[in-house]
């Protein structure tokens, strides 16, 4: 419990706690929102999100077409299968994220949120008109014992933040503050997100019971209507939501229903949609996208087909190579692989040419590193401190270009001497080693991954002009998890998506820690005194240039590695949809979120 005397001294300064520490005094103020570095890019009195409409008419309705079923609508928990949006669509949390901005949130039912310095602890209030749809008030209690019970009984992704809280109190009519047993500059925001349920709901049942029974109360905008299990799903908007004037929320939750009906698989969606069975259709195929969607009701102008960018990394997808395997212990191994990968003409002959390559890590976002240039500034100064650096990551690297032939004449020719500079010649037509032993490895895909065996049966075609014979093996979900989480592999296909607010997944990414842990993430095996610490200064930064100078550094190092075989990309999110479905002309830094999600989408006849 507080003192009367902090109790006397909260009331009387508005701006916040006051933190005694060393015999020095600070403030700590109450804020309208909190970067993970630097400030909020909106004032205290901002209106609306700049990515919004914020004169969008309510009214009408949006269908998707869902691959797949459901036996849950619970979806806060791991059992059962719940609609994936659900968490996001019925429920509110303390903060709002603005998909304009790295890595920023705002108040939702939250009014402010306070912090001190180094982030030790954090306070939020709420607003004094935040109401459940049922017409209850949202109240403190909810929120302990929504954060409680998520990071006790909830699905594992809220457990981890949790184990992180000391202490959780609350310390006015509408406030409550969390003291951290950890250093984690990230944990402010990452409790600001969790989403907040109705306490007096749950009271004698069992909160990780799955199922369709009881239909759970949120605070959003929307409310669950109709739906069958495995067939459909209906939202409807609260015409009495409690924060449709909330500056974070105007423009917002446009629709007056979200529909969504289920389908046996993808083809299907795709079809439901050209019938007109659903609104609109998210196309992730850059050739079907370029060769399938000129149907009658798109030569009508009755179906629109948009391109939306975005700036958010690629992350790394292609093909891992596990240097645990001494065949990939050697770097000039690795690089010799992936000169003999033609993407140009790959990507020609599987996507007519659709696909732009990746290029690094965090390639197509401002985390990114620039190809082939030096480093300078102060991402220099943060690669000068290791010595354990591949070559190319201070003096600059990039990956190969081919003449987009078959042939790859140079491509080849440079594998073929730095697998002789790693003591690798062809001897009666195979890569050899001094010993006489074959140069070969496997490479473990999944059953079904059709995309994917065609790739690599172009390149094991161009594999075996090196003299390199590899195996492929194709085995079933279960198979390829029980062996990719042993490390039993040598290459396989590979994809680690990244944000512009990397943080402590990181470390699980490519960190030395879990590089010997089954079932890591590590799955290159890669164990970099440089790598760790650029980790560490990543996640410590205080200000957004040391952020971007230390994500731009992993970057290069990880990128220099020669761990991935890399593949293509999309920076635009391809959506087909019924011309009376809107969205804003302004594309926030996240372009795809329009794409994904249809909170700030409208419908105009």
């Amino acid at each position: 419990m507080k003192s009367d005397l902090f109790q006397f001294l909260r009331k009387t300064i508005w701006a916040g706690a006051i933190v005694l520490s060393a015999g020095q005094m600070t403030v700590a103020e109450p804020q309208h929102g909190i970067a993970m570095y630097g400030d909020p890019a909106l004032p205290p009195d901002f209106v609306s999100l700049p990515h919004v409409n914020a004169k969008a008419p309510k009214g009408g309705k949006i269908v998707f077409a869902e691959a797949g079923s459901f036996d849950s609508i619970h979806p806060l928990i791991r059992k059962g299968r719940a609609p994936w949006q659900l968490r996001f669509m019925l429920f509110e949390s303390l903060m709002g994220r603005s998909w304009d901005e790295p890595f920023t949130l705002y108040g939702v039912l939250a009014e402010s949120i306070e912090t001190d310095e180094a982030r030790t602890w954090v306070e939020f209030t709420l607003r004094d008109n935040a109401k459940f749809s049922d017409g209850s008030p949202v109240t403190v209690a909810d929120v302990m014992w929504s954060y409680e019970t998520l990071g006790t009984q909830g699905h594992p992704r809220y457990q981890g933040a949790w184990k992180k809280v000391d202490t959780m109190e609350q310390t006015g009519p509408r406030s409550i503050k969390f003291t951290f047993n950890t250093e984690d500059r990230e944990l402010p925001l990452i409790l600001g997100m969790r989403p907040v349920l109705k306490k007096a709901q749950w009271e004698g049942k069992a909160f990780d019971t799955s199922g369709v029974e009881m239909i759970p109360i949120g605070s959003s905008p929307y409310v669950i209507g109709d739906f069958e299990p495995g067939r459909y799903l209906t939202l409807k908007r609260n015409p009495d939501y409690w924060g449709k004037d909330v500056p974070f929320m105007r423009g917002q939750a446009n629709l007056d229903e979200i529909r969504f009906d289920y389908y046996g698989d993808g083809d299907v969606t795709f079809e439901a949609f050209k019938a007109g069975e659903a609104s609109t259709y998210r196309e992730t195929n850059e050739q079907k996208w370029a060769t399938q969607y000129n149907f009658p009701s798109v030569q009508s102008g009755d179906v629109v087909l948009s391109d939306i960018p975005h700036q958010r990394p690629t992350g790394i997808k292609g093909y891992v190579m596990n240097t645990r395997s001494d065949v990939f212990a050697d770097i000039r191994v690795r690089d010799a692989l992936i000169h003999a990968f033609n993407f140009e003409f790959i990507n020609q002959t599987l996507d007519g040419g659709a696909q732009k390559r990746i290029l690094s890590y965090f390639h197509n976002s401002v985390l990114g590193m620039a190809p082939g240039q030096p480093a300078e500034g102060r991402v220099a100064e943060m690669l000068a401190r290791y010595s354990d650096l591949p070559e190319g990551a201070v003096e600059g690297y990039s990956l190969p270009v081919s003449d987009g032939s078959e042939r790859n004449r140079a491509g080849l020719r440079r594998a073929m001497a730095l697998m002789e500079e790693a003591g690798w010649t062809v001897q009666d037509g195979e890569m050899k080693n001094a010993d006489g032993t074959p140069f070969s490895f496997e490479i473990l895909l999944k059953n079904g991954a059709t995309g994917t065996r065609q790739t690599i049966d172009l390149y094991v075609s161009a594999l075996k002009r090196l003299g390199i014979n590899p195996v492929v093996t194709s085995v079933d979900n279960a198979q390829y998890k029980e062996r990719v989480n042993a490390f039993d592999f040598d290459m396989a296909y590979y994809w680690r998506g990244l944000s512009l607010s990397p943080g402590n997944e990181q470390k699980l990414y490519w960190g030395s820690e879990s590089a010997n842990q089954e079932g890591s993430r590590n799955w290159m095996g890669v164990q970099s005194a440089a790598i760790d610490g650029l980790i560490d200064t990543m996640l410590t930064a205080k200000d957004q240039e040391d952020f971007r100078a230390a994500t731009k550094a992993l970057d290069r190092v990880l990128t220099a590695g020669r761990y991935v075989i890399p593949v293509g990309y999309s920076n635009t999110s391809h959506i087909a949809h019924i011309k009376e479905l809107k969205f804003p002309q302004t594309i926030p830094m996240y372009g795809d979120y329009l794409g994904f999600q249809p909170e700030i989408w409208w419908f105009e006849e």
